[in-house]
């Protein structure tokens, strides 16, 4: 097949839905760690195992592995044929795309066309587009998923997905968490809930269990959004009922560990997390959850004043508590290297532990990084600021640090805190010197990033008072109030 043959070929596959067409295939992706994940879902036999597969095939082709990954995909349309036998070709588009593309990748370009032949047959009755691919709700459900299965940056179009794919069948249990599971998350980033009556994610989460109300995993979220809204006895129960029905699910025995974390209950917290490390010991996560449920218990043993003393038992039960803490944060950035929070954990526990230098090593190697996402760019940015701030005694360089995260992720926990910290330090700053133009228009910015527009003007108009002509106020102003 001459050149021509072979980019009119490529071109036919760009038109795919399938997962080398999303998103998730950029430099910073941790394709071992993604591989890790998917391999452990398969192997504890969670649902929706098909869609592993799929994706699963997808990053073995990234690392070069197409045999596998043509294996798993073998794998995926097995599992179709057997459970959706009705709708065999609406659930094979994804399967039969990721087929095309590996083939292309292995150079069996003829194979590669079979596939689009098979899809083309398939999704011409099915859609008025590209004739290769049919937007229709398995595909929109499995593209979600993958979006999950990714960054938390691409959380906002997965619930877009799944909620396209129930527009047309409102019934769908699958669709139905899915969509859950990205409220859920998308809450849980910015740390705001509506109350429960206007609450989408109890919502469907309420639903799933009348769809299905064997879902364990839909009941540990549920008893989480309810011990937020203070239900504590539902909550209870919810989680009792799926530690019966599933006592050996990592992703059930994760998320209880959270509600009875949060309970204050941490040593039954920590007890499943080494449950589910049984399971899964290669799991980043659950080694980084088990060293925040550590920290928990260093924070409440340091409100006791006699763990300062050497000759104390207190004091050498802080050591310990720090000890597993900087054990269990760091297996978490050693299993997945591109675990920046795990590496952040790790950086305040040695702050806890006196160790400055070692801490302030890695912020440094973290700040050179190039190409982070956007969530773990501000969660940097508040961490270095606060390190700043309180042990280095420099307002000025944590008001940067603080206004670099200020810029991202609008509305999240992060972005709350650097917007506290920047009020707090500008505001004694002005305190102590009214004059202070720097000040007013660093608060100004403040303001503005924040949508406080007349707040915004303000501050500039002030810091002009004191600071006549300065150009960045002044173009600051005209963006505010642009001529009418």
């Amino acid at each position: 097949m001459n050149n021509t043959l072979k980019e009119s070929l490529f071109e036919k596959l760009c038109q795919l839905q399938c997962h080398f067409t999303w998103v998730p295939q950029k430099d910073n992706t941790d394709f071992s760690d993604m591989k890790l994940r998917l391999q452990d879902s398969i192997k504890l036999g969670v649902k929706y195992q098909a869609t592993s597969y799929n994706h699963l095939a997808f990053v073995n082709c990234q690392q070069g592995d197409y045999e596998e990954a043509i294996q798993n995909l073998k794998e995926a349309e097995k599992i179709w044929r057997e459970n959706h036998k009705d709708e065999l070709e609406r659930r094979s588009i994804i399967t039969y795309g990721n087929f095309a593309w590996v083939h292309y990748h292995m150079g069996h370009l003829t194979e590669a066309q079979c596939y689009l032949d098979k899809l083309e047959m398939i999704c011409k009755p099915l859609s008025d587009g590209p004739c290769y691919t049919a937007m229709i709700p398995e595909v929109y459900g499995e593209k979600g998923w993958s979006l999950l299965s990714s960054a938390a940056e691409y959380y906002e179009e997965a619930k877009e997905c799944f909620n396209k794919a129930l527009q047309e069948d409102s019934n769908n249990v699958e669709w139905t968490m899915g969509y859950a599971t990205a409220l859920y998350r998308l809450e849980t980033i910015s740390g705001v809930s509506e109350n429960q009556e206007q609450n989408q994610c109890v919502t469907y989460l309420r639903r799933v269990l009348e769809l299905d109300p064997d879902d364990t995993v839909a009941m540990v979220m549920l008893a989480l959004k309810l011990q937020e809204f203070n239900e504590a006895e539902k909550a209870n129960e919810l989680v009792e009922e799926a530690l019966r029905k599933s006592p050996d699910l990592p992703y059930v025995l994760r998320y209880a560990a959270k509600f009875y974390r949060i309970a204050q209950a941490v040593d039954i917290a920590i007890g499943l997390l080494k449950r589910a490390l049984e399971f899964t010991p290669c799991s980043s996560f659950l080694h980084h959850q088990i060293g925040i449920c550590y920290r928990g218990k260093l924070f409440t043993l340091k409100k006791k004043a006699d763990c300062n003393y050497p000759d104390r038992a207190a004091f050498q039960q802080k050591a310990e508590l720090i000890s597993k803490c900087k054990y269990h944060f760091e297996k978490a950035f050693e299993l997945k290297s591109s675990f920046i929070i795990a590496k952040l954990d790790f950086a305040g526990i040695c702050l806890e532990n006196g160790e400055a230098v070692r801490a302030e090593e890695i912020y440094k190697n973290l700040l050179s990084l190039e190409d982070l996402a956007p969530d773990h760019k501000q969660a940097l940015a508040l961490q270095v600021g606060l390190f700043e701030l309180h042990h280095k005694g420099s307002e000025s360089n944590s008001i940067i640090y603080f206004l670099d995260g200020l810029k991202i992720h609008h509305g999240s926990k992060q972005w709350k805190l650097c917007d506290s910290n920047l009020r707090k330090i500008l505001g004694k700053q002005i305190e102590r010197n009214p004059r202070n133009s720097n000040a007013l228009g660093v608060l100004g910015m403040v303001h503005q990033l924040a949508g406080e527009k007349d707040e915004a003007v303000a501050c500039f108009e002030k810091a002009l008072e004191f600071d006549p002509g300065n150009e960045e106020y002044l173009n600051a102003l005209s963006e505010l109030c642009p001529a009418t």
